[in-house]
């Protein structure tokens, strides 16, 4: 994990699995999108638009990765309409490893 994100969010650390509920506001309603899954990498990371007074000339967003359940990579920009929600906490690493009670596959029948 690098720089901790500018906007109202919960310490997130890499292995939780977290929902984000984003918001897109428009003239007459809200789009509301919800994304699952289990944090990869959150930074600040610099665009490539230049805007004054910024560290090093950039503009800076919160950018956090997330990988949903069907493998794929998600990278949300976090701003103040999101709302992040953690739902599980980081697996240590004895949750990851296969139970020792499991002998592996069945032997074929002779």
């Amino acid at each position: 994990m690098h720089r901790p994100p500018t906007t109202d969010t919960p310490a997130l650390q890499d292995g939780q699995r977290i929902a984000i509920t984003q918001q897109i506001p428009q003239r007459q309603r809200v789009w509301t999108i919800r994304t699952e899954g289990i944090v990869l990498d959150i930074a600040q990371r610099p665009t490539g638009a230049w805007y004054t007074h910024a560290r090093g000339g950039k503009l800076w967003l919160d950018r956090l990765t997330l990988k949903k359940d069907d493998g794929e990579e998600v990278v949300c920009i976090l701003d103040q309409y999101s709302h992040v929600e953690i739902l599980r906490e980081a697996a240590a690493e004895d949750d990851a490893s296969p139970d020792a009670d499991d002998d592996g596959p069945a032997a074929p029948d002779a």
